[in-house]
């Protein structure tokens, strides 16, 4: 970085810069934490020393604080994949069931962005579609945050709900399902190669909320890559040419997924190993009636605060997939 040609190629030395702060953050933290222990260490001896309930008290507070931050630390530590320090595509698909479904999904897409909030990650909705009288259809949003794809990756897979029905005057239980698709962001670089003959670009009225320019103007774009079937389509832009770009971002990264998942299912024929179908790989259950569970079917972790859960408390369950995906 101190070179005077570091900056010749500005998009090389952004990309240095955070490898850098990747790396960087971390350790820093750990200092941080480490000074802090030794700190409390001193105050609990002079509480100790001078019967001061109060010092004490206030070290186990500051302890249990600490606690949580080494708890996110150590949850840092469990992502070493290539792509795990990007931001995450997240798209969640409604399942057979109408209404219910439809419901199901936009309670998920609250509970996903709760979560974000949460971590001080940001969002954008690339697409979405409502339902016809409740819900969404499915939505495609970007959480932006480092290690947002480290952490979502464990959300990947198919939802199961089961409640008494709102939509139903009989007070019936319904099961419903969704599934969730989760993928990195990646850079425009030379991984990735898509030539402009194998595109076919349409623009079509966006759909849903947006204002008067983003409904009255052709702005939305669908972008489908022919060698491979693949379509990706934009809406949450005003300009066309914005949702251009955006749609190009997300189908570099869904070229990118089928490129790992060709490699994976290579690597497990090698093996001999069958691979699962993601719409039959049911991931986790939420039961709401007869009684209050959610219950990842994976790792086995399950709590029985439902609403927790769904106001975005899903660190428990991503801590749990990654200690069992780094066992597996």
């Amino acid at each position: 970085m101190a070179e005077p040609s570091f900056w010749d190629d500005p998009e090389a030395a952004q990309g240095v810069i955070r490898k850098l702060n990747s790396t960087r953050h971390p350790l820093n933290a750990w200092y941080e934490a480490k000074r802090l222990l030794d700190d409390l260490g001193v105050l609990l001896e002079l509480g100790l020393a001078e019967e001061d309930g109060d010092t004490i008290r206030e070290v186990k507070t500051e302890l249990e604080g600490l606690e949580r931050e080494v708890e996110t630390l150590e949850l840092a530590t469990l992502l070493g994949g290539d792509h795990d320090a990007s931001d995450a595509y997240v798209s969640i698909h409604s399942g057979a069931g109408g209404t219910e479904s439809q419901d199901w999904a936009e309670m998920l897409f609250r509970m996903y962005s709760r979560w974000a909030e949460g971590h001080d990650f940001g969002i954008e909705v690339i697409d979405l579609m409502p339902g016809e009288e409740a819900g969404i259809k499915n939505v495609t949003f970007l959480v932006k945050g480092e290690n947002a794809y480290g952490y979502l990756q464990a959300e990947k897979g198919v939802h199961r709900l089961v409640r008494i029905s709102p939509f139903d005057a009989s007070g019936r239980r319904h099961t419903s399902f969704a599934s969730v698709d989760v993928i990195p962001q990646v850079e425009d670089d030379d991984e990735i190669a898509i030539e402009a003959a194998d595109l076919r670009i349409d623009t079509y009225r966006a759909s849903g909320a947006g204002g008067q320019h983003v409904n009255k103007t052709d702005s939305a774009v669908r972008i489908t890559h022919i060698p491979t079937g693949i379509v990706v389509q934009c809406q949450g832009e005003r300009s066309q040419h914005a949702n251009r770009e955006r749609a190009m971002q997300l189908l570099r990264a869904r070229l990118l997924e089928q490129k790992l998942l060709e490699q994976e299912a290579m690597m497990e024929e090698l093996r001999g190993e069958q691979s699962e179908i993601a719409w039959g790989s049911q991931i986790r259950s939420y039961v709401f009636c007869p009684y209050t569970m959610v219950r990842d079917h994976r790792t086995e972790y399950e709590t029985g605060n439902v609403q927790a859960v769904m106001d975005g408390e899903l660190d428990p369950f991503i801590q749990a997939y990654l200690h069992w995906h780094k066992q597996r």
